[in-house]
């Protein structure tokens, strides 16, 4: 008696665990069905409201979208260089030329939001 409910259990844990391996294959997939002359998307939750005023989220830079000089300076001071100033500005790029322990140097940041740093 106690070898049918041990083989019984054991098949019992079989079918369990072949049930969840099923399960989780099963529910990373997506079934979407659609009935009628095709699928439209509803509009986005913004669509009939008009656009911020300027400045709006940008603090008091008034829709300044690219890399602040005053922030590529503070950046190029974060990374040691003594008596930085920008010395360019481009559509593309803003160039702070400075002093490092190796004598003068140059830092290019990208003209976006953040100023990530492209070259030293």
């Amino acid at each position: 008696m106690k070898q049918v409910f041990a083989n019984l259990g054991f098949a019992a844990a079989i079918a369990v665990g072949a049930f969840s391996g099923t399960v989780t294959s099963a529910a990373a997939q997506n079934l979407d069905i659609y009935v009628g002359p095709g699928y439209h998307r509803p509009p986005p939750p913004d669509y009939g409201r008009p656009p911020p005023p300027p400045g709006y989220g940008y603090g008091g830079d008034y829709g300044r979208r690219g890399c602040d000089p005053r922030q590529a300076v503070s950046i190029a001071r974060d990374y040691g260089f003594r008596r930085a100033r920008v010395s360019d500005v481009t559509p593309r790029r803003v160039i702070v030329d400075g002093y490092s322990r190796r004598g003068p140097d140059t830092m290019v940041f990208a003209n976006v939001r953040g100023c990530p740093v492209m070259g030293r």
